[in-house]
């Protein structure tokens, strides 16, 4: 007999086993709950893998001290540790080779062993062969007899060609004791182990062969009393199969008649039988049968042939929407001569609408008034950000968690098939990998197509031709040109001061003072204090930041009152200034005094209208050729209608009166430089700067203009014209250039505005310095200090 050869010396970490022994070149799958069998584990994932397993003497001991264990065991590999809810682990372990603990010690809560790994002596000769043949055969009936040992354990015994692993395969999966596994994991010599695992074999065989008599005793012994019991029993179980089977016919019924009840189109009713026949054959267990469930519920509870009968009143709803909203005459026109056409023919094709203009001018909310007059449901579906097509059209229900798209959503919760439908921040859709949403829309906001909108989800027609769409965007350039023709656009312009005033006296003032807790008697807005957080403490298109503004004093006034203050609070400038701070914003207003070199230009941005000054100045050449200078963070196109205007002025020098040739360096400057400027709409107003510094002549400071220069001096039609004749007026000018073309665009200005203008429409750029200069000859001032023609 051979002695064990030593091979090597590690220190790792050691698991402690108190269910099973465990052998090498077999994997276990076990549950680690101890902790310092999880720790173990643990140190030897994030090591080399490498734990020994060794048994507990005691497999009953809760907390086995080192003394406790076994010395042999087997040193094997950690493949897998998956974390548990309950903080165990579920570990799988390939045993690796035998080995013994030659010395043992516990540190930081964890057993740690150096150990040596045992050699085993392997006998070849034919005794052996025999042994092999017996114990296979024997274990085979074994499995044969024992219905606790699996089928396939048999076949991972008969191709094993070594009689050590042989021995422990088998004395793996027999039902021995722990002792008697621990001994024949202890000896190495793979013969004598494997004549003992045979001898134990033949002593399982005796046992199962006693059992199977003892049954069969058993069995012929029973009387007609058990024979009774195990049939009721057996009658048991039927009758509780038949009362889940009548379940689920109740189930099928029930879905059959709603959707029956639901009147929908063929093509639908027909989709939804199909999917109910595949759940009645579905088991009830099944994760298929809750997707079918889903998939049912949606179809029923969509508004196939539910409508709300809509108010008709033009009267009525001409009064709401001027109740709750002030100005938006277009808007109002609109939706009121929809509701005439449908008084008169009794159904009509919902409109798509697309409301546009710069923030908080009231596109959503009127959207919400529409649906009020007209006495619909009301659905917002914000589509900011939204970058997948399936958010439009609906997952297929391939996918793991599918639903419908956020169309069919807002009509199965709003439970009608033809309420009003906000697209909200329609010109923010994006597009990425997963699909474009503008072109998923469509089909959906096409007249003549959407009464079939298809949804992947539910995979079967839907009208929405009753639907009224309406979209709201910021920007018309950002919306495809496809989708934008699909649509009547609206223009929602910024609000005037006026406006402004009005909507704060009559909405936000008494409601701001409510939503405080306070009452009229103890805060009051006066016109001025209105006028001046409208001029000094806001710069918007539409009333958000002048709500806020008035909500702020709301909520300093409603701390006085709960101090203890009796007093009426009246705003005024005082007050702003405690309540607000300092005025924000300073807007531009005229000249002092009649300026030569700078004119008075109009522009629009997304907060409105506003006046800007452009400024020219004329110097000696500093090099061969003249140079022009642009400043003030201007744009591309602005820098061209400066060349254009410069081109212009040279060109024409004689026929403006300069009175020599223009050979001079040119500097354009457009004041508050941290501000982009960019635009053709400065033509002009470079134009006429540049002819004043040239010629002298001052302009009028009470003269504001825009329009776009060709390098002939026409003048060529811009927009926004009613923002920007608005902000003249409330800059205090007098006059108003603007090009010829744009003589239909005064009528969206308010007539009380256009009675204290004087507005002249010009087609060329001569007509325009013709009424912006003073004077025929050179004035007394000159282009900001610097006479280009003194010699």
């Amino acid at each position: 007999m051979a002695k064990a050869a030593v091979v090597e010396k590690v220190l790792v970490p050691v698991l402690a086993a108190r269910d099973a022994v465990h052998f090498p070149s077999l994997i276990n799958t076990l549950n680690v709950v101890r902790e310092p069998s999880v720790r173990a584990i643990r140190k030897s994932m994030e090591a080399d893998r490498r734990v020994l397993v060794l048994s507990q003497r005691d497999m009953g001991q809760e907390d086995p001290r080192v003394e406790d264990l076994y010395k042999t065991g087997t040193l094997s590999e950690a493949l897998q540790a998956l974390p548990m809810p309950d903080t165990s682990l579920r570990v799988v372990l390939k045993g690796l080779k035998r080995a013994r603990a030659t010395r043992l010690i516990s540190k930081t809560g964890t057993f740690w062993a150096e150990i040596e790994e045992i050699e085993e002596t392997e006998s070849d000769d034919l005794n052996v062969e025999a042994v092999m043949r017996a114990c296979v055969d024997s274990f085979g009936r074994v499995v044969g007899l024992n219905k606790q040992i699996p089928p396939e354990a048999m076949a991972s015994v008969v191709h094993v060609e070594s009689a050590g692993r042989l021995a422990d395969a088998i004395a793996h999966h027999l039902p021995l004791r722990p002792s008697e596994k621990q001994a024949l994991l202890e000896q190495v010599h793979s013969k004598v182990r494997l004549e003992r695992v045979f001898e134990l074999l033949k002593r399982e065989e005796q046992i199962l062969d006693l059992d199977v008599d003892i049954r069969k005793r058993v069995e012929r012994e029973l009387g007609d009393g058990q024979r009774e019991f195990y049939l009721r029993e057996q009658l048991k179980i039927i009758q509780t199969e038949l009362q889940h089977r009548e379940q689920r016919l109740g189930e099928t019924d029930e879905y059959r008649e709603k959707i029956d009840a639901c009147a929908m189109p063929e093509a639908a009713h027909d989709r939804a039988i199909a999917e109910l026949r595949r759940l009645d054959r579905t088991p009830a267990s099944s994760p298929e049968g809750m997707v079918l469930r889903n998939y049912l519920d949606c179809m029923v509870e969509l508004p196939w042939n539910s409508v709300t009968e809509d108010q008709l009143d033009v009267a009525s709803a001409k009064q709401l929407l001027d109740d709750q909203h002030f100005g938006l005459d277009k808007v109002k026109t609109r939706i009121l001569d929809y509701l005439a056409v449908r008084q008169l023919k009794g159904s009509m094709r919902g409109p798509i609408l697309c409301f546009v203009g710069p923030p908080g001018v009231g596109k959503t909310s009127i959207a919400n008034s529409i649906a009020e007059a007209m006495g619909r449901k009301f659905v917002k579906l914000a589509l900011g950000g939204v970058r997948d097509e399936a958010e439009i059209r609906g997952h297929r229900r391939t996918y793991v968690g599918s639903m419908p798209g956020r169309i069919v959503q807002g009509l199965r919760q709003c439970g009608s098939r033809n309420p009003v439908i906000v697209l909200d921040e329609i010109d923010k859709l994006g597009a990425d990998y997963q699909g474009d949403p503008t072109s998923a829309l469509l089909e959906a906001l096409d007249p003549q197509q959407n009464d079939r909108f298809s949804d992947h989800y539910i995979e079967a027609p839907f009208d929405l031709s009753e639907v009224m769409f309406v979209a709201t965007a910021n920007l018309l350039e950002n919306i495809p040109a496809a989708l934008r023709d699909r649509m009547e656009v609206i223009h929602f312009p910024s609000y005037t001061d006026e406006e402004r005033l009005q909507i704060a006296k009559a909405f936000l003032v008494p409601r701001t003072i409510e939503d405080h807790g306070l009452q009229g008697s103890q805060l009051e807005f006066p016109e001025k204090a209105l006028k001046e957080i409208i001029r000094d403490y806001t710069r918007e298109a539409g009333v958000r930041d002048l709500g806020r503004a008035i909500a702020a004093v709301s909520r300093k006034a409603a701390r006085l009152v709960a101090e203890g203050s009796k007093k009426k609070l009246v705003i005024d400038e005082i007050r702003l200034a405690e309540f607000l701070g300092q005025p924000r914003y300073r807007r531009q207003s005229r000249h002092d005094e009649d300026s030569v070199g700078a004119a008075t230009g109009l522009v629009v941005s997304e907060y409105g209208g506003d006046v800007i000054s452009i400024e020219v100045s004329l110097m000696e050449p500093h090099g061969p050729k003249p140079e022009l200078s642009l400043t003030g963070n201007l744009g591309d196109v602005m820098k061209e209608s400066a060349m254009a205007a410069v081109t212009f002025v040279r060109a024409n020098s004689e026929a403006l009166n300069i009175g020599r040739t223009f050979k001079f360096d040119v500097h354009v400057h457009v004041p508050q430089g941290s501000i982009p400027k960019d635009g053709p709409s400065a033509g002009v107003t470079i134009g006429v700067a540049l002819a004043s510094a040239a010629s002298g002549r001052a302009v009028r400071r009470d003269v504001a203009m825009t329009g776009e220069v060709t390098l002939r001096g026409k003048v060529l039609p811009v927009g926004g014209i009613r923002d920007k004749v608005l902000a003249a007026h409330r800059a205090g000018m007098k006059l108003v250039i603007i090009p010829a073309e744009n003589a239909t665009e005064l009528e969206d200005v308010p007539a009380s505005v256009l009675a204290e203008l004087e507005v002249h429409l010009v087609a060329d750029l001569f007509k325009a310095i013709e009424i912006s200069l003073l004077g025929d000859g050179r004035s007394k001032q000159v282009a900001y200090g610097h006479d280009p023609y003194k010699s």
